[in-house]
């Protein structure tokens, strides 16, 4: 049947709402009487989003996708499972009217019968296959997770009007996403380094291309512009030893040279360089690893864990970060190429020592901001508005890895480390973590205020 057809096929149920009125009657009294959930039940229900969310990290992981693009599959996707739990709920809206160009989608019939979590499976796979390449590892956990809910005893026409209904969720996000100005991007000129004293150029060990040279021109998801959280420009690049950024390269030559095992520890827990190079005499490979974003996703799984939210919130959780991640991005990019700043490697070779590596790869992108900090600082604001300023908990995202795992006191002493560790691993200046830091912060805000999800 094509998906015309089952359209056709739902107006044709609308037809025969007098004959099911009685019906719906008693199934909201029913309803109405259902006991309450316990934590442990909440939690159990909710798992379905986080196995959506692990398994999508697994296909960013193996494709080996940058940062920035992983943080727009993450906002698409969870998008789409956010608009999925709203048709099936009264307690939280739609993001339609909120976030650019997103037109709503249209409610449901209360008089058809639907299960909305098949409905979230479907509709999150659907993007998440039109965004990904390993689709296969997307379609393993959706025909996993839709047998197990079929095997509850769902009726065969719920479970038909479910996926029909996910089908078309899933469209609705896909058309809206490809207006974004992201395949604009592909087709782009190659960027040129600028070839100014003082300007990035690219790194050891790969001399790649800068990544996504044109990331900042993307339509952001709900802030005014890419600049609107526009940071303070970095420091005039000297050479002069008594300059003020002169200072901050010898700052993170001094940090690296005089690394103790703690810093180290922590620069190494907040790579997140999704395609680290491996040299083994004249052989070069990418080691995989999480992203930045992927992190912070994997952060908020075990946030919503702890606290046994409702399958509502939980998807509520992810939407609003994985918007505040990919708006970081965004904003990140568009001042990476303002200022095309030279990275510390480049400077510090050149000028201060010439034998002097970094602890962590160079990223492929110009300097300032530090992405890693706006998008730690903005996730972390939307986290501590979401679970309280003191939330302690171990991050042992990283531990599949090979990684320990760390305690952190609250979102914000993760973020702030996060944003160090780009100090330690001798990544970026120090006023690029400072200013990248607030400008998350503002970002984060910005969201809060202005991104509804719960009714008032």
């Amino acid at each position: 049947m094509t998906h015309q057809r089952n359209l056709i096929y739902i107006e044709m149920r609308i037809k025969m709402k007098n004959q099911l009125f009685v019906a719906m009657l008693c199934s909201m009294v029913l309803l109405t009487c259902q006991p309450q959930k316990s934590g442990k039940e909440q939690a159990e229900e909710s798992d379905v989003i986080h196995k959506l969310n692990s398994n999508l990290t697994n296909a960013i992981i193996q494709d080996g996708f940058t940062p920035p693009v992983a943080s727009r599959i993450y906002a698409y996707c969870n998008i789409a499972a956010y608009e999925s739990m709203v048709q099936g709920s009264s307690n939280y809206v739609s993001l339609s009217g909120q976030l650019k160009e997103f037109t709503a989608v249209p409610k449901v019939d209360t008089y058809l019968s639907y299960d909305f979590r098949i409905v979230m499976i479907v509709a999150f796979s659907k993007v998440a296959k039109e965004m990904v390449y390993r689709d296969y590892i997307i379609d393993n956990i959706q025909v996993k997770l839709l047998d197990e809910y079929k095997s509850y005893g769902s009726d065969q026409e719920k479970i038909e009007n479910s996926i029909i209904l996910g089908h078309f969720i899933s469209q609705r996000i896909v058309a809206w996403a490809e207006r974004d100005g992201y395949k604009e991007s592909r087709n782009a000129p190659i960027y040129t380094p600028q070839g100014k004293t003082g300007s990035w150029v690219p790194t050891p060990p790969t001399y790649m291309d800068a990544i996504e040279p044109y990331w900042g021109t993307l339509r952001t998801f709900i802030t005014d512009s890419a600049s609107q959280f526009r940071p303070l420009p970095p420091d005039e690049f000297s050479t002069d030893s008594g300059s003020a950024f002169y200072k901050s390269a010898v700052e993170v030559y001094a940090v690296v040279k005089n690394l103790d095992s703690v810093r180290l520890k922590i620069a190494r827990h907040w790579d997140c360089n999704p395609q680290v190079s491996v040299s083994t005499g004249h052989l070069m490979y990418k080691k995989r690893q999480l992203t930045p974003g992927g992190h912070w996703m994997g952060i908020t799984r075990l946030a919503t864990r702890y606290n046994n939210l409702s399958l509502a919130a939980t998807v509520a959780a992810y939407a609003r970060v994985s918007i505040a991640m990919a708006e970081g991005f965004i904003s990140a990019w568009d001042e990476k190429f303002r200022s095309h700043l030279i990275r510390p490697e480049t400077y510090i070779n050149q000028y201060i020592d010439a034998d002097w590596k970094p602890i962590l790869e160079t990223p492929m992108f110009p300097e300032h901001t530090s992405a890693h900090s706006v998008i730690s600082a903005s996730a972390a604001t939307v986290l501590t508005a979401l679970f309280g300023e003191n939330f302690e908990y171990v991050d042992s995202v990283n531990v599949p890895f090979g990684l320990p795992p760390r305690n952190f006191g609250s979102f914000h002493e993760a973020a702030a480390e996060a944003a160090v560790s780009r100090l330690y691993g001798g990544i970026h200046y120090k006023p690029a973590i400072d200013y990248g830091v607030v400008q998350g912060n503002s970002i984060g805000e910005f969201i809060l205020s202005n991104l509804v999800t719960r009714v008032h």
